[in-house]
């Protein structure tokens, strides 16, 4: 490139015939100042001087518009355009300042190449430059080569001995190609020879000694950068030529050894593949890494749910007993406690992730229509955490099954997302294991946490739908069992939300639910529209009648919204629940042979009694009195003099709940049937002398059971016996009249009973008979020893009240309890039941 100095010092590039305008006023001065040795100088000299003077720049815009002169061509079609000169007025008027004449003065050496530049090139057009340029292009041949084409499906053609070259042939080309590098030069693409000639080692290095690499220096906190003195050995030469050589020799062709990671298993997100950590040798090493990748898993997915489908499945393989991947086909054994970790993580996880409602199958229709991006996105991630959750549930219940270490882990996590993921997919799958846990006759803390998980859901259950699976599954499971169950699976269908949410009447077909008010038309013209047939509405216009379906409908989503439940839709579930319950019991009940559960039947049947259809009183008196027959008899079978034995406590606790039961039944709505119960009430009077060889009457029943919701505590004999007293005698079951001889009866017998009991059961009958002896004042003959009855001797022995002549006797016990009673409370409440009269 070429430059001139101009005025002040400026340079101007000397291209284009524009920055040649700018300099002409300097060039037509300096060159005058030199010699003219150049005809060419000179010609160009005259011929400037003998154009026109510019054009004068104040003229107007309307005359810089007008076109040129017919016959006159333009200047861009012309070869060449002349370089305009200065004339002489104008040199003259313009002559050289001051600070010209001393820069020519300083550097008229260096503006000696103004003398050699061609005014031809300078002078000639654009047009016929690009017409030059284009004429004497560089045209780049086509070189041959031996690599295959691009789009070429053939990947091995050629033999692979073509593509090795030895060191001496490619020195010699590299030879050859720099001799004609000028060949080269013109084609930017081609690889330039200096490339292609390989590096040359230094013979001074020695290939086999150790090398060392500095540690990288650190910046401490005043800024200072400080060197830590640290080296790191590194491999010598001529060990990593020996492993470049085993790779090259052990070498696989692409689609032989190409084998993709996968998201579950490989080196993915930045971590280790799940087999090279499961299999690192140091198990502490081992269990240190995996704790480290769960940890940081369970925090991405909890983080971003939506996008974590890969990292589910990833924390998922850690769980397996054994782990393969596709670069690892060979199975590796998984750690016990990594398995551990892993199952309690993805618990941990799937209690944040899992959404608030139940994920249900798309149709086909719902899979043909087309969607926004983002509902089909949360459709995908829906599917694709099912089926995460399906196989973390497939794994826990196999572990369950196994009967290994890691059943109890297994269970515990079945337990929890079965109370707090209720409402979610695949409940009846977790409940099921539950159930089947239960089935066993032997009880250990499994069965206390499976219990506790059952009783759990009852009392969290809103809707009904989970109660009434589990009821069917407890059916199934005991019907199967042939009833050998431990009693205390039963216990927990006590805890149901039936007795204070069921309103309505239990039927065997359906529940009876309010009759709807008919509303007949009103008006003339509503008459004669309806034509006198009743309606639930009033006549309504079209207009109406579109308003009121789009407020129904309005009204319905937003009780979805809101997750409210449907009064009808839970009376309905809740009366399926009740008759499954009680098929469940009355099952139990005729059983012909004696089985542990009839205890907790008869519980169950006495809590829910007012919810017995009526229609099944009748039917069920009769099993109860079959049941207490059975019972007295088999207790009469037994000549043991030892009155506490497991067999004969039993056989009395089961006579008591079936005396319990039919009092319970009657009492609420079978009070307006007609059911003499006279044999019942002897029933209950002959197993009071039997309950007072008992010591453990007042002592709770013994369980197994750790329960842990605070519930009432299970009644006593003694609260069971004085339950019943109270229903016998209460004014609802004798009709407002009270019976003399019965409760003179039960009065005398209570008092003999009274003198083997304990202190608190002996002032609860002290108690009570105060009570009969206030109702009735016939009873305050039996407290003084002056009266006597004529009706006969008394008859302690015999079991029937109405026949052992209670009023031949007197309450001399009384006496026994004031006198020689350990208890001064007795002592005190048996001299207070000795003065009581009605006076």
């Amino acid at each position: 490139m070429k430059y001139a100095v101009g005025r002040k010092g400026k340079i101007y590039e000397l291209c284009h015939p524009s920055s040649v305008e700018k300099l002409l006023p300097v060039l037509d001065i300096v060159i005058s100042s030199f010699p003219a040795h150049d005809e060419r100088t000179t010609g160009m000299g005259t011929k400037s001087k003998k154009r026109a003077a510019p054009t004068p720049t104040h003229s107007s815009k309307k005359k810089q518009k007008l076109q040129p002169a017919k016959g006159k061509a333009r200047a861009c079609d012309r070869e060449t355009i002349a370089i305009p000169t200065v004339d002489d007025a104008d040199t003259e008027d313009g002559g050289i300042s001051d600070a010209d004449a001393d820069l020519l003065q300083e550097f008229g050496d260096s503006a000696g190449f103004l003398r050699s530049l061609d005014h031809t090139a300078i002078a000639r057009s654009k047009k016929v430059t690009e017409r030059l340029y284009q004429l004497h292009k560089p045209i780049r041949t086509h070189r041959d080569d031996d690599l295959p084409p691009i789009l070429s499906d053939d990947d091995n053609a050629g033999d692979s001995s073509n593509s090795v070259v030895d060191e001496s042939d490619s020195v010699e080309e590299s030879e050859d190609e720099g001799r004609n590098f000028q060949d080269f030069a013109s084609d930017s693409d081609l690889e330039m020879p200096y490339e292609r000639i390989p590096r040359r080692r230094d013979a001074a290095v020695d290939l086999d000694a150790p090398r060392h690499i500095q540690g990288l220096p650190i910046k401490l906190s005043d800024g200072r950068i400080q060197a830590t003195g640290k080296m790191t050995r590194a491999p010598t030469l001529s060990e990593s030529e020996n492993d470049d050589d085993e790779d090259s020799a052990t070498e696989v062709p692409p689609d032989e050894g190409k084998r993709v990671e996968d998201v579950a298993t490989g080196a993915r997100f930045g971590r280790p593949a799940v087999v090279d950590v499961v299999g690192n040798k140091s198990r502490a090493a081992r269990i240190h890494g995996a704790k480290e990748q769960i940890a940081s898993i369970c925090q991405e997915i909890i983080a971003h749910p939506e996008n974590s489908l890969g990292l589910l499945r990833r924390l998922h393989t850690f769980s397996l007993e054994k782990i393969t991947s596709p670069a690892h086909p060979e199975p590796v054994t998984n750690d016990v406690m990594i398995r551990k970790l892993a199952m309690l993580s993805q618990l941990a996880v799937f209690k944040d992730i899992i959404p608030g409602y139940r994920i249900r199958a798309l149709t086909e229709k719902e899979k043909a229509e087309k969607v926004s991006q983002i509902v089909a996105h949360t459709r995908e991630w829906e599917q694709g955490l099912l089926v995460v959750y399906q196989t973390y549930l497939r794994a826990l219940e196999h572990a369950l099954k196994a009967k290994n270490e890691l059943s109890d882990i297994a269970l515990k996590c079945m337990c929890t997302l079965a109370t707090e993921v209720t409402h979610f997919n695949f409940r009846v799958n977790l409940m099921s294991c539950i159930v089947a846990r239960l089935s066993k006759k032997s009880w250990d803390e499994s069965s206390d946490l499976c219990l506790n998980t059952l009783i759990s859901i009852f009392r969290n259950d809103l809707t009904g739908v989970p109660s009434l699976e589990i009821v069917k599954l407890l059916n199934r499971m005991i019907k199967e069992r042939h009833f050998k169950v431990h009693p205390e699976v039963l216990g927990c269908l006590l805890h149901l939300r039936l007795k204070s949410e069921l309103n309505v009447r239990a039927s065997d077909t359906k529940a009876d639910k309010a009759e709807k008010l008919t509303r007949h038309s009103q008006g003339r013209a509503a008459s004669r529209r309806a034509k006198g047939k009743p309606t639930d509405q009033p006549h309504m216009s079209k207009k109406a009648k579109k308003a009121f379906k789009e407020r129904n409908e309005i009204e319905k989503e937003v009780r979805e919204a809101e997750a409210e439940v449907d009064k009808e839709e839970r009376a309905r579930i809740h009366t399926e629940t009740l008759k499954l319950l009680f098929v469940l019991y009355f099952r139990i009940l005729k059983n012909p042979h004696p089985t542990p559960l009839l205890p907790a039947a008869l519980r169950g049947i006495s809590k829910f009694a007012h919810l017995v259809n009526v229609d099944f009183f009748k039917d069920l008196m009769q099993v109860l009195r079959g049941l207490i027959i059975r019972e007295a008899a088999d207790e009469d079978d037994s000549e043991s003099l030892d009155w506490d034995t497991s067999d004969n406590v039993a056989d009395i606790l089961n006579r008591l709940l079936c005396i319990v039961t039919a009092f319970e039944l009657l009492s609420g709505q079978g009070e307006a049937l007609n059911i003499d119960l006279s044999d019942i009430v002897n029933h209950l009077y002959a197993i009071i002398l039997p309950i007072s060889l008992l010591p453990q009457i007042d002592d709770p029943p013994p369980t197994k059971f750790v329960s842990n919701f605070r519930i009432s505590k299970a009644d006593t004999i003694a609260d069971m016996l004085f339950r019943a007293l109270n229903i016998v005698f209460s004014p609802h079951t004798s009709g407002g009249t009270v019976i003399p001889w019965r409760s003179a009866a039960f009065a005398k017998r209570l008092l003999i009973a009274s003198i083997n009991w304990p202190p608190n059961v002996t002032l609860r009958a002290l108690e009570f008979i105060e009570a009969l002896v206030a109702k009735d004042p016939k009873l305050e003959a039996l407290l003084s020893t002056e009266d006597r009855s004529a009706d006969g001797v008394y008859l302690p022995q015999v079991d029937d009240p109405q026949l052992s002549r209670p009023f031949g006797t007197s309450f001399f016990e009384l006496l026994l309890l004031q006198q020689h009673h350990y208890d001064s409370r007795v002592r005190e409440a048996a001299q207070r039941l000795s003065r009581c009269t009605n006076s």
